[in-house]
């Protein structure tokens, strides 16, 4: 199948988990209650309303962004580091993340002072997450420069990852009954956290992560040969890690804060992309792996909210996805 077959099959797929989503929940509903609600038309019920568009679209559009963003850091960090094995996860910024914002939930109370301005809510924990998130990113990049085996690279991230956790434990420790429940439940990871006044900001900072991202398809593609043959083809390293830098801890920040500390899709999803259309070249796989990301969250959210006792966390599906794929690549370049 050519790539062009391949990407309408996926944005085919894309559509359907998305309707998807909009007409299964952990509510029952009519399908005709559910497109009157989406047209518009006919008497509706107020809560029904409230449940497809407040709930429902807010989750699927949520779900269809963070997938995407995930998907695009995971690509950036292993293209920089040239490791299959990079990711948010695993190199500590998804940790990073977490620390900025139990730093920002446990610690500060939720709002963070700048001066004479106070920042408070989302807002305050999107800014914790971010910071933290580029943190462990310019450190990575920092030993980059010093240590130049992709394994020893590796183990650095954890290391940080594991250092960040242990922080996170620390204020959990000091931290009140009330803040501790509210950061466990914010760390199990859903979709269902951006409401529809929240939904403008998240929306807006993460498609300037991937408008970044796409700008950095040739940089992209210089930096696999070396950077030593990337510089002399006049690709500028230091400009383009550091946009590689803001890029992956926008996008990452932004999903950290408001979904949560999502697993494995960062991780997995460019192998799931390079495979199904065998390719190193980013002008395909960027593009691509926005496609795939979006079609491995939005399956994990329409699981996650199958009338069950319960939503089921995000954290609990993405590994079930992820690990496989992870493994089998261990497997496949264990040589």
């Amino acid at each position: 199948m050519k790539a062009g077959w391949k990407f309408i099959a996926l944005v085919v797929l894309t559509a359907a988990l998305f309707v998807g989503n909009l007409y299964v929940g952990g509510i029952r509903l009519q399908w005709t209650d559910v497109t009157n609600a989406l047209l518009g038309r006919g008497a509706i019920n107020p809560t029904t309303q409230y449940i497809v568009l407040g709930m429902r679209l807010m989750e699927a559009i949520t779900a269809l962004l963070a997938g995407a963003a995930l998907a695009v850091s995971g690509l950036l960090l292993q293209t920089a580091f040239r490791n299959p094995l990079a990711g948010p996860s695993i190199l500590g910024i998804n940790s990073g993340a977490s620390l900025g914002v139990a730093l920002v939930m446990l610690l500060l109370g939720g709002a963070v002072t700048l001066g004479n301005h106070v920042i408070s809510g989302y807002l305050a924990v999107m800014l914790g997450a971010f910071i933290g998130s580029l943190a462990v990113m310019g450190l990575l990049l920092m030993l980059s420069t010093v240590v130049h085996s992709d394994l020893l690279l590796l183990i650095a991230g954890v290391m940080l990852g594991y250092l960040a956790s242990s922080v996170v434990m620390l204020l959990n420790f000091a931290a009140t009954a009330e803040g501790v429940q509210s950061y466990v439940m914010w760390g199990m990871g859903t979709f269902g956290g951006v409401s529809t006044s929240r939904m403008p900001l998240f929306a807006i900072v993460s498609l300037i992560g991937l408008f970044i991202s796409l700008l950095l398809i040739k940089p992209l593609d210089l930096l696999l040969l070396g950077d030593r043959y990337a510089q002399n083809l006049g690709l500028n390293l230091t400009r383009t890690r550091n946009h590689l830098l803001i890029a992956t801890g926008l996008l990452v920040a932004v999903v950290t804060a408001y979904c949560g500390p999502i697993s494995f899709i960062g991780l997995a999803v460019p192998h799931m992309a390079r495979w199904v259309w065998r390719t190193d070249q980013h002008a395909i796989l960027m593009p691509g792996v926005m496609l795939v990301g979006a079609d491995v969250a939005l399956a994990c959210s329409f699981v996650s909210q199958l009338p069950t006792h319960g939503a089921i966390p995000i954290n609990a599906l993405t590994p079930v996805i992820g690990a496989p794929v992870i493994i089998y690549v261990i497997i496949r370049n264990r040589k």
